[in-house]
């Protein structure tokens, strides 16, 4: 997938050399086309000498990389009436004859206020920026799949959907711009309005039976939309309850599916997934890697994630792995189960919790990584597949399912403080689908265990006489020298 960036100047001079040092930045492999745009003006060309020998001159400017995934994909920025436009992602939400970059174009022709009929009518995983005579208008989709940073600093206000783009520029401190959510951006800075956010309300009762069969129809709805487009989709698979669900959908709504293991080799986990996959009826692509592969792999990880975190980062590895593969084998998609742990109470921690502090502040915890998960998993996996133009798409990402789970009573989730398994009505569903119950009652044990990954970082640290965060932040520190 492509990189939008959008960039104001506050003292009201051209902004053109600093808009192409953010392209610079964020072109990664694969990009067939860079472009910059004034609220006019619009220019593409081939390559980056190409476009800074365009004469464009503008306080105002949006830009875009890109990258093709699909044929209907197209350059942009794309000229509206009286502004210009760059989207990225995906609107997954509906049926239509453009591209999504061309219906979001033909959307904000009709009325600018549909800025925030996109944010608030449309499913997907998206952002973009309108450049507009003396303003910005920027949104990004309900639950932040899309990365997208803002910062703003005494000269420049910008956005980007890589930290470093704005570290690139002297913007120093990088935001996640808040999900589901507008900005008008000027002169003075951002002004943020809420369009699309989940809000805290009191869980409903209701049977486990009917709320895994409202379940059930929310996750088929939302992988049948997923996987609408490629003729062939990756799964990124452990064996696990959350992969095989999306892998077990997809293979009745979709065409080709694939399953793609990553993991250190002599990993007990390997056969769990075997096992799975054969369960499921489809091919499984295992691919094994030795403690030296970690190392080596380490620098470009924490270029990808933008942070020195212990946990980010040995999740981030496989999930590399497994992007670059899929990449490798020549898809275009990849599906994953990012979501499903905080929305049906899936990690060990949420049962300390309720041990040590009781239900309703399990609930709140809940509640908050909910709203919270473009930060903990979704940007930091969407770059790394960006950077290999795999577009990563997420079933359990949906406002929907978000807003759904949100309502359930704790005990849907987690049954008692002696839960072992946890996501109950998640396993229910999965049982009435027809899943093997060896799947449907498999224990989670997170990718970074599961792989190995985690215990080589930390060998990796000790060998160096380092705590795993303190060999993390200075491998950081010496990966981005003089940008931060």
């Amino acid at each position: 997938m492509g990189a939008i960036t959008a960039i104001v100047n506050k003292k009201n001079e051209n902004v053109a050399k600093t808009a192409v040092a953010m392209l610079r930045i964020l072109k990664h492999r694969g990009a067939e086309a860079l472009g910059l745009a004034s609220p006019t003006i619009v220019k593409i060309e081939n390559s980056i000498e190409n476009l800074q020998k365009q004469n464009i001159s503008s306080s105002i400017l949006v830009g875009h990389v890109f990258s093709k995934i699909f044929m209907s994909d197209v350059r942009q920025p794309i000229r509206l009436e009286d502004a210009t436009l760059v989207f990225e992602g995906r609107i997954h939400s509906l049926n239509k004859e453009f591209s999504d970059a061309e219906f979001a174009a033909k959307k904000l022709n009709q009325d600018r206020g549909n800025a925030e009929v996109l944010v608030k009518d449309f499913e997907g995983s998206f952002a973009f920026a309108v450049a507009e005579s003396g303003r910005l208008v920027a949104g990004r989709d309900s639950l932040g799949v899309y990365p997208l940073y803002y910062g703003e600093n005494a000269y420049l206000a910008a956005l980007a959907p890589e930290r470093k783009a704005l570290w690139k520029i002297g913007i120093k401190e990088a935001h996640s711009f808040p999900p589901g959510h507008i900005a008008i951006v000027d002169k003075h800075g951002f002004k943020f309005k809420s369009v699309k956010t989940l809000g805290h309300t009191r869980a409903r009762q209701t049977t486990t039976q009917d709320a895994a069969k409202k379940l059930r129809r929310l996750l088929k709805q939302s992988v049948k939309q997923r996987v609408l487009g490629p003729e062939e989709v990756a799964v990124a698979f452990s064996g696990g309850l959350d992969s095989s669900i999306v892998a077990f959908l997809a293979k009745k709504f979709g065409g080709d599916v694939h399953l793609i293991l990553v993991s250190l080799e002599n990993q007990p986990e390997i056969e769990c997934a075997k096992e799975a996959a054969e369960a499921l009826k489809l091919p499984l692509h295992i691919h094994l890697y030795g403690k030296k592969s970690v190392e080596e792999v380490l620098p470009r990880v924490l270029w990808l994630i933008e942070e020195a975190n212990p946990v980010k980062t040995s999740i981030g590895i496989p999930v590399f792995w497994t992007a670059e593969k899929a990449s490798e084998m020549g898809f275009k998609v990849m599906l994953a189960g990012q979501g499903a742990d905080e929305l049906f109470g899936g990690y060990k921690r949420y049962l300390n919790d309720y041990v040590l502090y009781g239900e309703e502040f399990v609930q709140k915890t809940i509640f908050n990584d909910v709203t919270r998960m473009y930060e903990i998993n979704f940007e930091r996996d969407s770059k790394i597949c960006n950077f290999h133009n795999v577009e990563l798409r997420l079933p359990f990402a949906t406002y929907q399912l978000a807003e759904f789970a949100a309502s359930l009573p704790l005990q849907l989730k987690i049954e008692s403080p002696k839960d072992m398994l946890r996501k109950t009505v998640l396993r229910k569903t999965a049982e009435d689908m027809g899943l093997p119950h060896f799947i449907v009652n498999k224990p989670k044990r997170a990718i970074q265990y599961a792989t190995g990954v985690n215990k080589v970082i930390k060998k990796l640290a000790g060998k160096k006489g380092f705590s795993t965060q303190e060999y993390l932040q200075k491998m950081f520190q010496t990966v981005f020298e003089g940008m931060i």
